[in-house]
């Protein structure tokens, strides 16, 4: 019987070692994890833009490699399109012809097709006099009686001939003189502004074949290799616009009130062990899509999470996208 008493106080020695843990650990938990700070953490980011070219082509060279930072203007890479070179030949040969055809059109008739017109003028000429007189003769004879009617007109006749071929030999060399029309002429200009358009079209093509930086960055990724074809569009490269760097926190919507558009705050940087100070620019709601939080167990509301976009105060050196920052104070 005092064995099993003594049983079962050692049993409930035990339970009650166990229960005094059991709170014990409970208490701590309650004392050192409930009330943890909360730490609201943020990533630097920027800009980037792809560089591409409008014509396909093959890549014969690179002058860049990952990490390089580069200018405005700076040649970045340089493809080489043997078809559209034979294009820009093409176009120059319609250029030239173009050009020499309105050379033509505005210079005055070559001397022998000149002087080929004055001749055959003369002779027509020559005609008409001789017509002129042969039908005054006849003329004359006709009104004597002497000359039938069907002789007068068959004079008459020629003498119009002569006339008519001595007018048309006339228009003749003056067309020769003053060379082609002001249609003809307008035509072969419009012809070389045609052609001239289509030079300046196939350069542009030219000049895509060697990319530059349009602005300044530095180059993240390189995506094709040098001898491999890419298409029209088709990105070469992306450069990070390093020198426009913001972070970007995600924030619950109950956060918002201590960090309204234009309040500066300090964030601590793990990669470079310093403090950093950071200006609000920018809110906006994450969508439906982000995290909400309930905020009681039944749920009476949900919080939703908003994206908080600051900016360095100040320039800092070695800040890159995609290192953390954490919170650690607000400036109110």
């Amino acid at each position: 019987m005092d064995k099993k008493k003594e049983q079962h106080r050692s049993c409930m020695y035990v339970l009650g070692l166990l229960v005094s843990c059991l709170l014990g650990v409970s208490l701590i938990g309650l004392l050192f994890l409930g009330y943890q700070e909360e730490y609201i953490e943020g990533e630097a980011e920027t800009d980037e833009y792809r560089v591409s070219s409008k014509v396909p082509g093959r890549i014969l060279a690179y002058y860049v490699s990952e990490g390089d930072r580069v200018k405005a203007g700076d040649t970045l890479v340089r493809l080489t399109a043997p078809d559209i070179m034979a294009k820009y030949s093409q176009a120059e040969a319609i250029q030239s012809a173009a050009e020499a055809l309105n050379e033509k059109s505005h210079s005055p008739a070559r001397i022998e097709v000149l002087q080929s017109a004055y001749e055959m003028w003369q002779k027509a000429l020559a005609g008409q006099v001789i017509a002129e007189k042969t039908f005054s003769r006849i003329e004359r004879l006709y009104q004597e009686g002497v000359m039938s009617a069907q002789k007068r007109d068959e004079a008459k006749a020629n003498l119009d001939a002569m006339l008519a071929t001595e007018k048309a030999a006339r228009w003749q060399y003056e067309m020769a003189r003053k060379g082609a029309q002001v249609e003809d002429k307008e035509i072969t200009a419009a012809q070389v502004r045609q052609a001239q358009g289509g030079v300046e079209e196939v350069l542009s093509y030219v000049d895509e074949m060697i990319l530059t930086a349009p602005m300044d960055g530095e180059v993240s990724e390189i995506y094709p290799l040098r001898g491999e074809l890419v298409g029209s569009g088709a990105p070469i490269m992306s450069i990070m616009l390093t020198d426009d760097l913001w972070v970007s926190f995600n924030m619950r919507e109950d956060h918002l009130k201590d960090y309204p558009v234009g309040r500066s705050f300090q964030a601590y940087s793990p990669a470079l062990e310093m403090n950093i100070p950071l200006r609000v620019t920018h809110l906006k709601d994450r969508g439906t899509y982000a995290a909400w939080k309930a905020t009681k167990v039944t749920g009476d509301f949900d919080l939703k999470t908003f994206e908080v976009k600051a900016v360095p105060t100040i320039p800092v050196k070695g800040l890159c996208p995609g290192m953390s920052l954490v919170i650690i104070s607000t400036e109110k």
